[in-house]
Formats: structure tokens, sequence, C-alpha cells
């Protein structure tokens, strides 16, 4: 008995010592995040009451920032629409685009391993070399797309002047430029337990049956994950409207993170910038909550029947 109290102690002691190093060695990440996203969130707040051209010394005017921005803003409203539009279609078309590729890629085809190479380069170039090199595909008169388009008797389009269609094309690039999703999703193919889809092929399912009650429920924690991360990412997208827009033509790619740019920059209306950059924060993480509090009814994990 003694033996055993022993050991018990010398077990416990070395799980002091196992955590008192954890959290030493966890210390450099926590200053760094609060050096660099609390900290500055707290600022953004309160700077968001006053109000600060950059150069003078702010003024404090209270709520003044955010009853301007709900009130007589101009651009607010737009801003939250096109932004909410965009998010919707690079958030759906990247997961199914990033998905599909990622079947393709996970079965057994010749020179596999270039074409993953092929499909995630996207992902990691420059982004003002991408929207230029896509302004050129795009471009009214001798771009590529309305020559296509041409040669089946179909009228040039303007894809970046039409209000129309300007931010579905800035979406298509978004889904082009999806190369993470598509690594991400290989993985978890590559998790999926093959002794499911053995049994289910011995209980006859056919190969589409085999994708749908084995395939996604098993990729149900990646699906959220990439959907988590595509929708932060492109909530926040500003890059577009700097390189190719303007937010034009009128207010039609006037994105939040664009319209914080303009007031803050261009403007010098830095504490009004700060209210919009905060209640921008908040509705990502409304977004967020609600994401989460949701996929409690969709997300399987092994060993469990819902998350």
């Amino acid at each position: 008995m003694e033996k055993q109290k022993a050991v018990r102690r010398k077990l416990s002691r070395q799980a002091r010592q196992e955590e008192r190093t954890a959290y030493l060695c966890l210390i450099p990440a926590f200053i760094g995040l609060i050096v660099l996203t609390y900290v500055p969130l707290v600022a953004v707040f309160i700077i968001s009451f006053f109000e600060w051209k950059g150069i003078a010394s702010p003024h404090f005017n209270g709520i003044v920032n955010y009853v301007r921005l709900f009130t007589t803003d101009p651009y607010f409203k737009d801003s939250i629409q096109v932004t909410a539009i965009f998010s919707v279609l690079a958030v759906l078309g990247s997961l199914v685009y990033s998905l599909i590729v990622a079947l393709l890629l996970n079965r057994d085809i010749p020179a596999r391993g270039f074409f993953r190479a092929v499909f995630y380069l996207p992902y990691v170039l420059p982004a003002a070399a991408v929207y230029i090199g896509w302004s050129w595909l795009y471009e009214t008169n001798f771009g590529l797309f309305n020559y296509i388009l041409g040669l089946f008797g179909i009228d040039n389009i303007m894809f970046l002047s039409d209000s129309s269609y300007v931010v579905p094309s800035l979406a298509v690039i978004a889904v082009w430029l999806s190369g993470n999703l598509i690594v991400i999703f290989l993985a978890g193919l590559q998790n999926v337990p093959r002794v499911y889809h053995e049994a289910a092929e011995i209980d006859g399912a056919n190969a589409w049956q085999r994708f749908v009650h084995v395939t996604l429920p098993c990729m149900t924690p990646i699906i959220f994950y990439n959907l988590l991360m595509s929708l932060i990412t492109n909530m926040q997208v500003v890059t577009p409207a700097l390189a190719l827009t303007s937010g034009g033509p009128g207010n039609s790619s006037m994105f939040i993170t664009y319209l914080m740019y303009r007031y803050a920059f261009k403007s010098n209306q830095i504490g009004y910038a700060c209210a919009i950059s905060f209640v921008f924060f908040v509705l990502i993480a409304i977004f967020t909550a609600i994401l989460f509090s949701t996929s409690k009814r969709w997300v399987y994990y092994e060993g469990s029947d819902a998350a």
C-alpha cells in the first residue's frame, strides 16, 4: 500500500512538472496573442468613441460615430449587402470546388503530385499579381473570357465594370485561390477509414451512396473547419477592391474592409473607421457563434453520434 502511494505521489509530481512546463512554453503564445490581438482590439474600441484625424489630439464624442454609422452613412448598408453576397458566393463556391478537386486528386491518377502542386499554387501567389492577371482575363474588349464568348456569338460582358457582374466575377477569383482548402480536404479524405468503404461496398452501395453516407459524415469536421476559416477570410476581403475596382462601379464592390480603408487612410477619419471596424468584428463574431451553435446538428466525430 505504501509503495502504491509513493508511486502515485511520484506520478503527481511529474504531472505538476509537465503542467508547469506546458504553461512556460505557452507564455510566448499568450504574450503574442495579447499584444497582437487583444490590445489592438481594445484600442480600436476606445478610439471609436473619439473624433480623431490622426494628427491632432483625439476629441471624445461619445457614441456619435456609431449613431452616424447606422443612420446617415451612405455606404454602410450597401457595404454589408455587398460583403454578404460576396461571402456567400465565395464560401459556397470554394467549398464545392475544393472538395471536388480534392476527391479527384485523392484518386490514383498519373502525376498526382504535380496536379496537387498546380491546384495549390494560386494560394501562394502574390495577391496583387493574381488580381492584375485576372483583370486581363476579364478585360472587356481584348480579354480571354470575352474572346471565348465571342466565339459562341455572345456579346462582350463588362465583368468588372457592370454592377451585376462585378461581385460574382470577384467571387470566381476567390474560388480559384482556395488551394489551402484543397490541401485540408485531401488530408481529411486520406483519414477516412477504408474499412467503412469496404463494408458499404459489401452491402452493395454504389460510389454515390458511399460518398453521401460514408465520406461526407466522416468529413464533416473538416468541412466545418474549412467553412469557418473561409467565412472569416472572405468576410474580410479587401484586395479585390484595392487592386481592381476601387469599390465600384458605384458602390457595387464597396466591401466593409474597403470602406474602413477609405475612411481611415483617404479621409483621415480614424475614429469613425474604428467604429466600423468594431461593428464588423461583432458581425463576424455573431456569424461565427451561429456557425458553432448549428454545427452540433451536422458535425459528426468518431466515437459519437454528433458533436
